[in-house]
């Protein structure tokens, strides 16, 4: 087996990592039927030769691939060897399902050896009592840190920053802060920039690398520091964080407490990390299924779902409500119980083209108070010609299809009524959800069909039983 799987992992000619995924992105087949026998035969030489040596994205890609009796025992059998970093790029759901099953004292080894910001990842998520068994066994200004991290709010900077980096004080020469570089072995593994404090660790400045190299030994640091670029407040939330460092180009910041005081850095890859779960999340919430997984199994699945259709099964009877006030109508004309899904779906289209854009642009902060007004103003436009051109193309079908000219004229009034309510709902609903607070990805989808679907049955139906005296 081990020939075989040599043959078929070959090493990238650019990076020396093993090709691990077909042309679709996706962990190949193959691979994964020899790992899979590899961890059946406990064929740890397999596993330590081509696995343990896969970068922590591709260990983790492996992971969600492979089934969920097989995770657990890839991790046990690789030991030491294993990268926990892999277990930040997996869903929660196959995070906790491993960490749960490892003994605490292993987790606490593995922990040792992460980055700080790595580690709160996986500490976050474990029970109290299991994650101060975990600190307690370790070294104790780590254990400081990560307790200082971990009081921070959920989904905040303080939460993703790391706290590992290098600070000097601002009357250090450039010659000793290179020889302190090159002599501090407890330093981060990598960064950019270097902070300037002062003895009360209050953020002063900071230096980049490159600048450090250009300058002359004697040179003092504080005569070549900078204002920090946009410290970042340690409750600041996370995504308003991620928007700084997209608004600035930044690669890093500064992470400071209350008091201005430096207690980490925010560094891109982190960031990077943030966008995609925020992008995420908005999608998930804008079809009203919570904070789901696809690891997730059938229970949690249906219980992170069943709310929300519950809540649209009420909107639905709200709308056949509506339906039912001209219950006598569509019996004394059928035509209208055939064309009116036609308005409905019509004016839900397109407040769900309305809604996506403003919920984007308030997850982005593109829309706020100083330009609301005149987005209205513009969505109100576009649903009024949207609604005009559709009464057109509408009406001429009508009237065609049931050869009647006033018909057409009857839904391409409820056209135009319909688009136009719509285009008003897509930006103004999700506009005062946010303002009082609430998440306008995961409440506004209902509100916005309810008010198209209430909106155009009542004005066609209600349009068709003036217009026709039924």
């Amino acid at each position: 087996m081990t020939n075989d799987a040599e043959e078929l992992v070959r090493p990238r000619p650019d990076s020396g990592d093993a090709d691990i995924y077909d042309e679709d992105g996706n962990v190949r087949g193959d691979f994964l039927a020899l790992v899979g026998a590899a961890i059946a035969d406990r064929d740890t030489i397999f596993l330590r030769l081509h696995v343990a040596r896969l970068h922590e994205s591709e260990i983790g890609d492996l992971l969600e691939s492979l089934q969920p009796d097989q995770r657990l025992a890839l991790v046990r059998l690789l030991g030491d060897e294993f990268d926990m970093t892999a277990l930040t790029e997996v869903d929660e759901t196959i995070r906790r399902e491993i960490v749960d099953q490892l003994p605490n004292e292993q987790i606490a080894a593995a922990i040792g050896e992460l980055d700080s910001d790595d580690a709160v990842y996986i500490l976050e998520d474990l029970d109290t009592e299991d994650r101060e068994e975990i600190l307690a066994q370790l070294p104790f200004t780590e254990r400081v840190r990560l307790r200082r991290a971990l009081d921070y709010p959920e989904s905040s900077a303080g939460r993703r920053m790391q706290t590992e980096f290098v600070a000097v004080p601002p009357f250090w020469t450039v010659g000793q802060t290179i020889d302190y570089m090159r002599d501090e072995e407890d330093l981060p593994y990598s960064f950019s920039q270097i902070f300037v404090i002062d003895p009360t660790f209050k953020l002063l400045g900071a230096v980049d690398l490159d600048k450090i190299l250009r300058t002359k030994r004697q040179t003092k640091v504080e005569s070549i520091m900078r204002e920090t670029n946009h410290p970042i407040p340690a409750e600041m939330d996370q995504e308003e964080a991620a928007q700084l460092f997209e608004q600035y180009d930044l690669l890093s910041a500064a992470v400071v407490d209350e008091n201005d005081r430096l207690v980490g850095v925010l560094t891109i890859d982190d960031v990077v990390d943030v966008i995609h779960e925020e992008a995420d999340e908005d999608i998930k919430r804008l079809g009203g299924v919570g904070d789901e997984e696809l690891s997730d199994n059938v229970f949690s699945t249906v219980r992170s779902r069943f709310l929300w259709l519950v809540i649209n099964l009420g909107t639905a009877l709200l709308s056949a409500s509506v339906i039912g006030l001209f219950d006598e109508s569509i019996e004394k004309m059928i035509a209208l119980a055939v064309l009116m899904p036609i308005v409905a779906s019509m004016g839900g289209n397109a407040g769900t083209q309305t809604m996506t854009v403003t919920v984007r642009a308030l997850a982005t902060g593109d829309l706020d108070i100083y330009n609301a007004g005149r987005i209205v103003r513009r969505e109100a436009g576009v649903g009024v010609a949207n609604g005009a051109l559709f009464s057109v193309i509408m009406g001429v079908i009508a009237a065609t299809w049931f050869h009647d000219y006033q018909l057409g004229f009857v839904i391409g009034a409820a056209m135009i009524i319909n688009l136009f309510a719509a285009a008003l709902a897509g930006i103004l609903l999700p506009l005062l959800l946010h303002k009082v607070g609430a998440d306008p990805a995961i409440a506004s989808s209902v509100f916005v069909t309810t008010v198209t679907d209430c909106t155009g049955f009542f004005a066609f139906l209600g349009i068709a039983t003036w217009w026709f005296g039924i």
